[in-house]
Parts: C-alpha cells; sequence; structure tokens
C-alpha cells in the first residue's frame, strides 16, 4: 500500500475514534477545560498526529493510548462528582479578585494577573470602572463572574413592585419558505392562523427566510430580500390604543351623565380600566 494512502486510511480512522471519545466525553471537553483537562486534550493530540504519520508504529497501539488518557479524565470526572477535596485539587477554584468593591492585589499576583488584564476581562463584561464592581471572582475556567454594586445595576420588573407574565422562548414556525409544523403545534396555531398573521405583514412563505412567534403570539420575519421593510407586528399596541379610548369614554360619559348612579358606575370602571392600563402599558408597548 502506497504511504500516502495509508496516512489517509489512518487519518481517517483516527479521526472517528477521536470524535466518538469527544462525543462520549461531553461538551464540556468544548469548552470549559480545567488544566487536566487541557494536558490530556493536548496530549491525545499528539498521539493522534504521531500515529497518523508514524507508518512504522502499530496503529492499534496509538489508539490503546488515546484509550487510556480518554479514561483517566473520565474516572477523575467520577470521582470529582463524589469528593469536592478531590475536585478542588483537579479543577481547581475560584479566585476572588475584587471584594467589598476593592481590588485584591495579593491574589491577582498569585495568578499572575496584572492591572491590564482585570480591566481587559472587566471591559469584557461591558464594565469600564471598577468602582461599579462590588464582587469579582475568576472561576475555575479562566472567566471573569462580575457582581455589580446594587446601584449599577439595571432595574427590574420586580425592584418595581411590577407582575410580568412569564415568558416563553420564540417558536421557529417558518426556515427557508417553509412551514414547521411541529413548532406551531407545540403552541397551539395552525397554518391558516400563520397564513392570516403573514397577511397581515403584507408577506407570503415563499418569500420568509426565518419566521418565528414570540411568547405573546406575534409574528416576526426576515425576509430573502433584505431590501424590503416589514411592518412591526401592531396587535399589542392597537390593544393598548384601545384600552386607553376606552377609559377615556368612561370619564367623558361620567361628565356628561346627570344620573348619579350611572356617573359612579362610569368612574368606578374607568378608575379600574386605568388601574389595568398602568400594570400592562410596559408590556403592550414592548
Amino acid at each position: 500500500m502506497p504511504e500516502w494512502l495509508e496516512i489517509i486510511l489512518r487519518g481517517l480512522l483516527l479521526l472517528m475514534v477521536l470524535f466518538l471519545i469527544t462525543k462520549w466525553l461531553g461538551k464540556k471537553q468544548l469548552s470549559q477545560l480545567s488544566f487536566f483537562e487541557y494536558v490530556t486534550g493536548i496530549t491525545i493530540g499528539s498521539i493522534g498526529a504521531e500515529v497518523v504519520t508514524g507508518l512504522e508504529r502499530n496503529i492499534m497501539h496509538g489508539i490503546l493510548g488515546i484509550v487510556v488518557f480518554t479514561a483517566v479524565p473520565f474516572l477523575a470526572g467520577l470521582i470529582s462528582l463524589k469528593s469536592k477535596k478531590f475536585r478542588d485539587i483537579i479543577e481547581g477554584k475560584g479566585v476572588i479578585f475584587i471584594k467589598d468593591g476593592k481590588v485584591m492585589e495579593d491574589n491577582l499576583k498569585k495568578e499572575r494577573y496584572t492591572t491590564d488584564d482585570l480591566l481587559a476581562l472587566l471591559r469584557q463584561k461591558d464594565v469600564f470602572q471598577v468602582a461599579d464592581v462590588e464582587f469579582a471572582v475568576l472561576e475555575e475556567t479562566g472567566e471573569l463572574s462580575v457582581l455589580l454594586k446594587k446601584e449599577n445595576q439595571a432595574l427590574t420588573p420586580k425592584d418595581l413592585n411590577m407582575l410580568v407574565a412569564p415568558i416563553k422562548e420564540p417558536q421557529t414556525v417558518i426556515i427557508d419558505g417553509k412551514i414547521l409544523d411541529e413548532p406551531l403545534a407545540t403552541i397551539g396555531r395552525s397554518r391558516n392562523w400563520l397564513h392570516t398573521e403573514l397577511d397581515k405583514l403584507g408577506v407570503t412563505v415563499e418569500n420568509v427566510f426565518l419566521g418565528q412567534v414570540d411568547s405573546n403570539g406575534q409574528v416576526t420575519v426576515d425576509l430573502f430580500d433584505d431590501t424590503l421593510e416589514v411592518p412591526s407586528p401592531q396587535e399589542m399596541p392597537l390593544l393598548l390604543a384601545a384600552m386607553k379610548k376606552c377609559q377615556a369614554d368612561l370619564e367623558l360619559f361620567a361628565l356628561s351623565t346627570k344620573a348619579e348612579e350611572a356617573k359612579q358606575m362610569y368612574e368606578k370602571n374607568s378608575q379600574k380600566l386605568q388601574g389595568v392600563i398602568d400594570k400592562t402599558a410596559h408590556i403592550l408597548m414592548s
């Protein structure tokens, strides 16, 4: 067999073996590597390259070496699940860089991070002033987790004592001009409903590159032709406008009627409707 053909066959075989092993180890090998896993990954890659190009070596010996270096981190992972001390040794622990708004210089030096390194990590979190940070810790994966001071955190509906409806993930119902029935069934909608919503936007299914339905039942689309403008969904703003008109009409009826009982009824319902508007306006305007 020619050497070039043997290298190709070895490469394909080792690539398949490494692919299956990586799938078996899980996604953590692709994202959050510990020091141990990092070293193991480099070693497995080196073995694979050596087996592919070293034609005089037995390919099964290389596969056996890869299996050994795969089994070690797998077993270490199992032990880590049961022993925190072992996990701390293998995966390491987070290191505090900022505490109570103060930079921990000793910890920076211990991890061999400079001030510029810390500032760069903060900028990756959209933080440009150390004074804005209450707490920051360098995780085992090398990522910086940041807690801003209370006055620098974004307001949430909870801070304002506002009740908001739960948000569900949007469902993709159209891809490449084709309707997907399973996502439609998930939200309890039909094809006829979808065609009606598309008619409101003035588009057809064939022109839609991507179509999604949000948790409020509104359809948003991206067209193949990027020069065309698609109007934004108007159901929610129109509902808010209708509620405001009803509330204004109730106030007008209360002012124009001479019957005291009817006047009190109009005023009471006007106040109730205004309360509903105040609670839902931020949702209907979004």
